[in-house]
């Protein structure tokens, strides 16, 4: 079945049942800084927007693909528009509201109107501007990056990866293009990179010729145009205004400095051609279409409001930072601002654990994508590691002397390990070894990469996926566990091994043995990407770790723990999330549950994933809890109300929200045995209205009423016989 087609059909079929606009973001006064900003975004370009309280709108400039030359992911610059006379100075009436439903911000001050959006189709960023009587405006940008800087103790973590190294992290300045006519120019350019010096430090230095560094000359910059040139980095009216266009064209590109400047300016002139009316329209539509997809609103008690708007609001964020050339970083997204942590004062461009990925972190996001309709937002995390794939399967050749590939947990998006998880003392050391004992041996993320896309398949049917991705991801995958492990009486023993961060030295970790059996059988459910041989690796797994205790079964966190856990994580769990082999509709669901209350660790928040695994047992009390509690947070320091954070990671916590997302979307439906479980953690004081995606594929649509389906409606309909519904 095509699932566009599919999509296409319901769209056409069904009216939009949901009402985004209850989850409009208003003020009422400007903000103080950065902290105050709203976000917005197209996919690839992110915006930072507010106004302060002097009267200047700013607005910070992201892109997914801004990559420096250590592998940092940098803003563009800032962007100040001042307007005269100030139609924002205190006293007067003023409005800040992002509109959800259109993918824009209305700032409203007397007699003057600021639209500001990122148009969904084209890469640029555009301030409208009307004014009843007439303003001069002038815009600039504003770069930080002026000369060579070298980071400091603390702000060196923002280059995570380089920090500790042998010499100091160096950040380049940007340049200002001095002879642009009828616009502002600047970019940053990578005269330099981190990537033959990555390779070579890990023992793949015979890479190097196969390989393209994906750093050096990368170029990433954006041309601001709209008003009269005033000098190098401001635009100026010459007399008052009534209608004004502000457009700013991000643009990265492997080019010589030149080219990107012919570039940038044929891309203007290229989008220009376009009528602006006609671009704002589309950029709506696709909004709208975005909202239709499906929807959660939760309506009740107060608490349902939160949860509702707390939703909402993550799921607009997914999709501001989703359709880029990289997936969402999971520290702050595009979303970064600069600020103060008490004596310690740090730009924009400043993120804890800075530019590598972590998958247990990048996952989430993604996770959530599923039930949600939005497929397009996942090409990017499917992408990078399927990119990546060349360099996993030579570094398994020179570390190993065996086939297959593995990816580490943390990586730079090219695939090599974060230079200082790796060691940079190697002094007797074999390649293969890795210092960081948090993931020494932590390779089990590519196992849920592989559960990820059956997912995807499952919800899609996209046979080039299928080919293109899933089966030559499976293969490496799969021939690297079938190779790496000794195996005793015909069964492979995971030794050395982990358990996630938590445990360093076990065998047979429940994360591997779970995520194994998981993807094997589910691949199996596919002809055209099964190979024979996986049958052998299936029939080698030993069994899934149990204990008893106090004459209860549970699940184990291995067959053999010999060390006192080192972080937060519950490896049992997996078995549960992301692995579904014990849950509603599943074996064996009170013993899950029995392991589930007597979890080790037992908190929300960040990358905690209880209320997921609370949803995926049927736990309505305890799922429900920690849902409200996760949406109820978010950074103390920050207006807009889902930038969650700093948690573990930094603000916007993209894991915070994505986890409350996915266990909401869990304690509402959940697909297990080719049934569809409607309500298996839903309280029954929350009345709801939503319109969720699931596996096979289908669509469905209802509203719960004072503990009642008062609608229910499946695409297609033969799946409705598929329903089990727990009212």
């Amino acid at each position: 079945m095509n699932y566009r087609l599919l999509a296409g059909l319901v769209l056409a079929v069904m009216a939009w049942g949901g009402d985004v606009t209850r989850y409009h973001v208003r003020w009422d006064s400007p903000s103080e800084n950065s902290s105050g900003s709203m976000p917005l975004g197209n996919g690839d370009i992110g915006l930072n927007v507010w106004v302060e309280a002097d009267g200047d709108l700013l607005f910070y400039l992201g892109k997914t693909d801004a990559w420096s030359e250590t592998a940092r992911l940098q803003k563009l610059g800032r962007v100040r528009v001042k307007l005269t006379p100030n139609p924002f100075r205190r006293g007067r009436p003023f409005s800040q509201e992002l509109q959800l439903d259109r993918g824009r911000i209305e700032i409203r001050a007397g007699g003057e109107t600021l639209l500001v959006w990122v148009d969904a189709h084209h890469p640029v960023a555009h301030v409208e501007i009307a004014s009843r009587e007439g303003v001069a405006a002038e815009a600039r940008v504003e770069i930080w990056r002026t000369r060579p800087r070298t980071l400091s103790k603390e702000e060196v973590h923002s280059a995570y990866g380089m920090d500790g190294g042998p010499e100091p992290v160096v950040v380049d300045p940007d340049t200002v293009v001095d002879n642009a006519r009828d616009a502002v120019v600047w970019y940053h350019r990578n005269e330099r990179s981190i990537w033959p010096l990555t390779l070579k430090h890990q023992g793949l230095e015979s890479l190097l010729p196969r390989l393209g560094d994906p750093l050096l000359g990368r170029t990433f910059g954006a041309r601001l145009e709209g008003l009269p040139k005033a000098d190098a980095t401001t635009l100026r009216t010459a007399a008052p205004r009534k209608q004004m266009l502000l457009s700013v064209f991000p643009l990265t590109a492997q080019a010589p400095a030149d080219d990107w400047n012919l570039m940038a300016a044929a891309l203007a002139r290229q989008v220009g051609r376009q009528p602006i009316g006609a671009r704002r329209a589309a950029h709506e539509r696709w909004w709208r279409e975005f909202w239709a997809r499906s929807w959660i609103e939760v309506s009740g008690p107060p608490e349902a409001e939160v949860v509702s708007r707390g939703y909402a609001l993550q799921r607009f964020l997914q999709a501001c930072a989703g359709r880029g050339a990289f997936p969402i970083k999971f520290n702050g997204s595009l979303f970064t601002v600069d600020g103060r942590e008490k004596d310690f004062v740090y730009d924009a461009d400043y993120r804890r654990w800075g530019g590598p990925y972590w998958f247990q972190n990048t996952r989430f996001p993604y996770w959530s994508m599923f039930a949600a309709g939005d497929f397009d937002l996942l090409r990017p995390f499917f992408r990078m590691y399927r990119d990546a794939l060349p360099l996993a399967l030579g570094r398994t050749t020179l570390y190993f002397g065996h086939g297959g590939a593995f990816f580490p947990e943390t990586m730079y998006f090219w695939g090599a390990y974060a230079n200082s998880n790796y060691g940079w003392d190697r002094a007797g050391k074999h390649p293969s070894h890795v210092d960081n004992q948090y993931i020494r041996w932590y390779w089990q993320g590519a196992i849920e990469y592989l559960a990820m896309a059956l997912e995807h398949l499952e919800h899609t049917r996209d046979d080039s996926f299928a080919r293109q991705t899933l089966r030559p991801m499976a293969e490496a995958i799969l021939d690297f566990y079938a190779q790496h492990y000794p195996r005793e009486n015909g069964k492979l023993v995971f030794r050395p091994a982990q358990a996630l961060e938590t445990f360093w030295d076990v065998e047979d970790p429940t994360p591997e043995i779970a995520g194994l059996q998981f993807v094997l059988d589910g691949l199996k459910n596919w002809p055209k990407v099964w190979k024979p041989e996986w049958g052998a690796l299936r029939e080698a797994l030993p069994e899934l770790p149990r204990t008893e205790e106090g004459g209860k079964t549970r699940i184990a966190v291995a067959r053999v723990v010999r060390d006192k856990p080192r972080n937060l994580e519950n490896p049992e769990l997996y078995a549960v999330f992301p692995y579904r082999l014990f849950g509603v509709g599943l074996p064996e669901l009170e013993m899950a549950r029995e392991t589930f209350h007597a979890r080790r660790m037992k908190r929300t928040g960040g990358w905690m994933q209880d209320a997921i695994q609370a949803a995926m047992l049927g736990l309505t009390a305890e799922a429900r809890r920690d849902v409200v509690a996760n949406f109820s947070q978010k950074d103390p320091g920050s207006r807009f109300p889902a930038f969650w954070g700093p948690n573990y990671d930094w603000v916007p916590d993209q894991d915070h929200g994505s986890v409350s997302m996915i266990a909401l979307q869990r304690m509402l439906m959940q697909a297990a045995g080719g049934k569809i479980h409607l309500l298996p953690a839903w309280p029954k004081e929350w009345n709801v209205s939503f319109r969720l995606h699931a596996p096979g594929p289908a669509v469905v649509e209802g509203e719960y009423r004072s503990g009642t389906m008062a609608r229910l409606e499946v695409t297609p309909p033969a799946r409705r016989k598929d329903l089990v519904i727990s009212e």
